[in-house]
């Protein structure tokens, strides 16, 4: 049966979170209204007014990697409740600034930035805590409505921006956003999380961030999401590069008609998240992105062919159905691919190639608008994107579930020396780890197969480097090595072992012979802790 668009706000942490969240974003917007038109009148040059978006959106890019790790060795729930009261303290300056006539222009830039280092510090918290609302077979909706509110408040929020600054000033718009923070501030500590239990101390903090560059660089599904989402954005950025440009030289039209064509793609992205749970029981991921790619690349030809306003607005309207097909789907698929102990970590890094693929993506199509025009620019984008749409759809984002496997196959190493224990307990030192093969020379081609699996696993896991050796007097002989930067790093490698991770471990171990050619219960393991002499 295909499941109802709102099914995940039956969950009542989700449908709590999810409404102050609604709340949250729309004082964001009716702030970015404030301040741009704050702008207009501390420093009216164009360049001043442009700059206040970029405010706003440099920390996005710039923090994405760093807030990924805090979320993930922090508890989630203060983490987020820490960034909305900052927001809401930067929020409560710029209004008290704004109200006493203390505010510059450089100031608004620099609260401006405050707040969006907020936000940046919350988007990876945020997003790696929707699968702790919802389950698994609700997740993919939960971030369609996440999506859905976001349109929401941006169709709401600029134009209750300016209803309040018309009524009582950009001071008022200010503390309105203040006030939306506090109501997202609340709804957190209503929020009974159940956070895991570690037996192991927190990580630090760079190490962190290491291990989950790692992570990514070793995990081909989640490198596959992060290009699929680079193409999708970098040619989709073309809209927002060139629509201003658009709407004012082709169409003739001003800035209300601007304001119109957005809340126009707003309309097109809820709309098509309400039909999101069919479209997923009749396609797969992966040729749900190609088919949103595809939308945003016919949305950029009528862009591009736009002499009227109408042929424009229904750009619009298909470019918002495929932002939310393509976005929900591509973070969906990041989310399920990661595990847990990684999750905020990825998705900082899957939001950092996404902005920065919509940044270049923006520049260039501004560079190519100003070379050969506006339309034109706007037609090669849509081509570019159709082609690289059904080139990449080929590769499925569907990651395939693997079986547990027999404890028996595991490698099991000895247990450490007591005399040791005290080194070990100073947490010095990396880790050199060794697993010894002893291959039947036809099992060769398999072997070498299993360990380019096991060479991802490792580096996933927290290896540092990875290495396989083969003893050049006997063939049937290999060794496994890899390093890990500590001894809390080794033992958090069976942790962070997911089921297929310990399936490839399974597949190369029971390769093992002993020397009369039988099978083995798993190759000899060692572990070994770097000294000084």
């Amino acid at each position: 049966p295909t499941p109802s668009a709102f099914s995940p706000l039956r969950h009542p942490a989700f449908r709590l979170l999810w409404l102050a969240n609604l709340a949250s974003n729309t004082g964001m917007w009716v702030q970015n209204t404030g301040a741009g038109w704050l702008m207009t009148s501390l420093a009216p040059s164009p360049m001043m007014v442009s700059l206040v978006q970029a405010a706003s959106m440099l920390p996005v890019f710039l923090l994405a990697l760093p807030s990924g790790a805090l979320a993930d060795i922090v508890d989630r729930r203060r983490y987020l409740i820490v960034a909305q009261t900052w927001m809401c303290a930067m929020g409560l300056l710029l209004c008290g600034l704004t109200a006493t006539g203390m505010m510059g222009p450089w100031g608004l830039l620099a609260l401006t930035f405050a707040i969006g280092a907020g936000s940046a510090m919350n988007f990876p918290a945020w997003a790696a805590t929707t699968p702790e609302l919802v389950p698994r077979s609700d997740l993919t909706q939960a971030i369609v409505l996440n999506g859905i509110g976001f349109n929401l408040s941006r169709a709401v929020g600029p134009a209750l921006g300016g209803f309040i600054i018309g009524l009582a000033g950009t001071e008022a718009a200010f503390a309105f956003n203040a006030l939306c923070f506090v109501i997202l501030i609340v709804a957190l500590l209503l929020w009974r999380r159940e956070a895991p239990r570690n037996r192991l101390p927190k990580e630090h903090f760079l190490s962190a961030m290491r291990a989950g560059v790692r992570f990514v660089a070793a995990s081909p599904i989640m490198r596959l999401i992060i290009l699929r989402a680079v193409i999708f954005f970098f040619f989709g950025a073309a809209m927002w590069g060139l629509l201003p440009l658009l709407v004012r030289d082709t169409l003739g039209l001003g800035p209300e008609a601007f304001g119109l064509m957005l809340a126009v793609m707003g309309v097109g992205a809820v709309g098509a998240g309400l039909l999101l749970p069919r479209a997923r029981n009749m396609m797969s991921r992966s040729d749900l992105v190609a088919l949103a790619s595809l939308f945003a690349s016919a949305a950029l030809f009528l862009l591009g062919v736009a002499g009227h306003w109408a042929p424009a607005a229904l750009g619009m309207l298909l470019y918002g159905a495929a932002w939310i097909g393509a976005a929900s789907t591509l973070q969906a698929a990041a989310q399920l691919a990661a595990p847990s102990w990684v999750r905020a970590r990825a998705i900082g890094i899957y939001q950092l190639s996404f902005f920065g693929a919509l940044a270049f993506g923006s520049a260039l199509a501004g560079w190519a608008g100003t070379a050969v025009g506006v339309q034109p620019a706007l037609l090669a984008f849509g081509a570019a994107g159709a082609v690289a749409a059904l080139v990449m759809r080929r590769w499925s984002l569907d990651s395939r579930p693997a079986a547990e496997a027999a404890n028996s196959l595991l490698p099991e190493p000895e247990a450490p020396a007591a005399e040791l224990a005290p080194l070990l307990a100073l947490d010095r030192g990396r880790v050199l780890e060794m697993l010894r093969y002893r291959i039947d020379p036809a099992d060769r081609a398999e072997f070498l197969a299993a360990m380019a699996d096991l060479r991802r696993v490792r580096l996933r896991s927290g290896a540092m480097v990875w290495r396989l050796y083969e003893d050049v007097a006997h063939p049937e002989l290999w060794v496994e090595m890899w390093a890990v930067e500590s001894w809390t790093e080794h033992l958090r490698e069976v942790d962070r072992l997911q089921p297929a991770d310990r399936a490839a471990i399974a597949r190369a171990a029971a390769l093992h012979r002993r020397a009369d050619g039988h099978a083995a219960t798993g190759p000899e393991a060692t572990r070994y802790i770097n000294q000084s002499p």
